[in-house]
């Protein structure tokens, strides 16, 4: 069992910065892929941005709606990974959720964290 907590979440102006951690209770970033996801009011949970495993190559990738403007990262040492997000958009407003998900034979290992507010408005 893997546990996700995810923290950073918060009120922005637009323009703004946030930078959200997801802190993973035991090391597994070697096998499991890391990603973030959001859901807004109303609307079905999108993926946001991944990172692969340590040994696929740790490749990233975004959403066109983040891409250079959202950065996904992750400290091996201390078993969190980052979302920093900057010129953030009212559109960018909702609950972001940390995922951690291993593909295994006949299946896959799926992990969530509980979500964090993230609220772009002035």
């Amino acid at each position: 069992q893997v546990h996700l907590v995810e923290s950073g979440g918060g009120l922005v102006q637009p323009g703004g910065s946030l930078r959200l951690s997801c802190a993973a209770s035991t090391n597994i970033f070697s096998t499991y892929a890391m990603s973030w996801y959001r859901q807004a009011p109303g609307k079905q949970r999108e993926l946001v941005a991944a990172v692969t495993p340590i040994t696929s190559g740790g490749r990233t990738n975004y959403a066109d709606s983040v891409k250079g403007r959202f950065t996904i990262s992750r400290d091996n040492a201390k078993n969190v990974v980052y979302l920093q997000m900057n010129s953030l958009k009212p559109e960018d407003t909702a609950v972001y959720y940390c995922n951690a998900r291993r593909a295994v034979v006949g299946g896959q290992y799926d992990y969530w964290g509980q979500g964090t507010q993230v609220t772009v408005s002035s």
